[in-house]
């Protein structure tokens, strides 16, 4: 199992971790941003990460890992790969989570939702109602980093390769915003869509 430091050491290694003012994917404002993708361009660094995250739900039964497109794509892969599960992922039509393209869930699945960053969960959220949706069994939750230091509850068991606490503020209180600091937004949603 990977500990703390080598997960800051590989996120370190691979530019993971941002600073400055971001415009989180939840709507919510940070002076830090895990960029992700950033470590899943290296296949060996990702392969360590979603080795580790496996490992907390070896021998589970799952059946299916299922993670948000755009950024868990390749988690809930490896992951699956690992686990020798079926790998899929949902997407948003019409502002709405969803499994597309042909992808099917049954009631005997069980089903593993992997993220790569919990922030406020919603996400992560959303999947689980899309596995409920279908009448598979969400079982757990994984994810390379809860930015929440362990706040978020989804209702399941949520195992993490790394937890830590980033302050985030609602736009109208960001500090970072009051010092005229330009906003980038680094994420995948687009906070116009419903």
């Amino acid at each position: 199992m990977l500990g703390p430091e080598e997960i800051m050491d590989i996120f370190s290694r691979t530019g993971v971790l941002w600073e400055g003012h971001f415009i989180l994917s939840s709507g919510l404002h940070a002076g830090r941003y895990l960029q992700c993708a950033r470590v899943l361009q290296y296949p060996e660094e990702a392969s360590k990460l979603c080795a580790a995250l496996a490992e907390y739900f070896n021998g589970q039964g799952i059946t299916a890992v299922v993670g948000p497109a755009t950024g868990a794509i390749i988690i809930a892969y490896e992951v699956a790969r690992i686990l020798r599960a079926r790998a899929l992922f949902t997407e948003r039509e019409g502002g709405k989570m969803t499994l597309r393209r042909g992808f099917f869930l049954e009631p005997k699945d069980k089903v593993l939702v992997v993220e790569d960053v919990i922030t406020t969960g919603g996400s992560v959220r959303e999947v689980i109602e899309v596995v409920k949706e279908w009448g598979a069994d969400p079982v757990g939750v994984g994810a390379f980093v809860d930015r929440s230091g362990g706040k978020v509850d989804l209702g399941l068991p949520l195992k993490v390769l790394l937890s830590m606490e980033i302050e985030n503020y609602r736009p109208e209180e960001c500090p970072l915003c009051r010092q005229g600091l330009p906003a980038i937004k680094p994420g995948s949603r687009d906070r116009s869509s419903p």
